[in-house]
């Protein structure tokens, strides 16, 4: 992103702050737009800023300058797990680029304990209700006036998923593009977290969010069928991607979490077989095949705890014997511009 055209101090006035993000945005420089947005809300929360930062990264990625993926990617990273069997883990102080681009290229993901504080986790736990409830009652009456924690991100015209929100409402989630508060809160934690620096400096390029696959979620103990799947089945193979996946309550043990194959897999396995629920799902006979080698894993996750992964690793909800508890998380699937899915709803970090 490009730096803000302004110099800022700490006294600079936030309603000067916010007439010279409205006037850049005007001009269509919304990055600068974005950076100035983004200090004025931090200090003074706007529910109409937050609501046109939304809009304006949507802007800000379609007013990129476009460049070729490059075709010596990835550069060569060190196994920094050489042993290790099964999900690698630290602590979030040890978190660098070349841990999780290594972790990731030599086995698939990364256990990060502790990215954020189980205060903050708590806090957008309840976000998730908030934004849960205003789409809800959205979906019921679409004359709802707009509102923080609801406002349909407006994607006709680049993007072909808006007709998908029933269908995430039904799973539990809700897009957090769709939450123009909740939007905020994660851009600021991707910030905070360094992950975007790091996501960025593996990728070669500084990684755009996605609209489709950032979700907000609240999985219901109830929930009783999932499907293994590689979101590279549907997003394409050569995409180039980070996924956070962080845990804002307890899971993998009262609540479903993830169960995961544990380890590098540089394709696409082979979909709509050996029992596959749908076509673009794996089926568990493939399951069973894959972890003769490697285990499958089921991790327990405390409120805070992430796993960041790509789209080539094997993966689905998973379905603990003593559930009782609804779970909160949020995925953010973050993606080189380069090479970025098709219709998946592209926001500039």
């Amino acid at each position: 992103m490009n730096s803000p055209a302004f110099v800022i101090t700490p006294s600079a006035d936030p309603d000067d702050l916010r007439a010279s993000a409205l006037a850049l945005a005007a001009e269509g420089r919304y990055a600068e737009a974005i950076a100035l947005g983004t200090i004025h809300n931090r200090a003074c929360p706007d529910d109409e800023l937050e609501r046109l930062l939304v809009t304006w990264r949507m802007y800000a990625y379609a007013a990129r300058e476009q460049t070729a993926p490059d075709p010596n990617w990835p550069p060569a990273f060190d196994d920094p797990f050489p042993g290790v069997v099964g999900v690698p883990e630290i602590p979030a102080a040890k978190l660098t680029t070349k841990i999780l681009a290594g972790a990731i290229l030599h086995h698939g993901a990364l256990l990060v304990r502790g990215l954020i504080p189980p205060d903050k986790a708590e806090k957008l736990a309840a976000g998730i209700d908030q934004a849960l409830d205003a789409f809800t009652e959205w979906s019921n009456d679409q004359t709802t006036p707009p509102s923080r924690w609801f406002t349909a991100a407006p994607v006709k015209g680049f993007s072909k998923i808006g007709h998908n929100r029933p269908w995430i409402l039904a799973g539990g989630g809700a897009w957090a593009a769709d939450s123009p508060r909740m939007m905020f809160e994660l851009a600021e934690l991707l910030e905070w977290t360094g992950l975007i620096e790091m996501v960025g400096g593996y990728l070669a390029e500084r990684p755009a969010l996605s609209i489709g696959k950032t979700t907000l979620r609240r999985v219901p103990a109830s929930l009783d069928n999932t499907d293994w799947h590689q979101d590279g089945a549907f997003l394409g193979k050569d995409v180039r991607s980070v996924n956070l996946w962080l845990a804002l309550s307890p899971c993998g043990r009262d609540a479903s979490a993830l169960d995961v194959v544990p380890r590098r897999i540089p394709y696409v396995v082979e979909t709509g077989t050996h029992g596959a629920v749908f076509q673009w799902s794996v089926g568990p006979g493939m399951v069973d095949t894959l972890a003769q080698e490697t285990p499958v894993a089921s991790p327990e996750f405390a409120a805070g705890d992430a796993l960041l992964f790509d789209h080539l690793f094997l993966h689905r909800t998973s379905l603990p014997p003593g559930r009782s508890k609804d779970r909160w998380a949020i995925e953010s699937w973050m993606f080189a511009p380069s090479c970025y899915p098709v219709d998946q709803g592209p926001l500039m970090l």
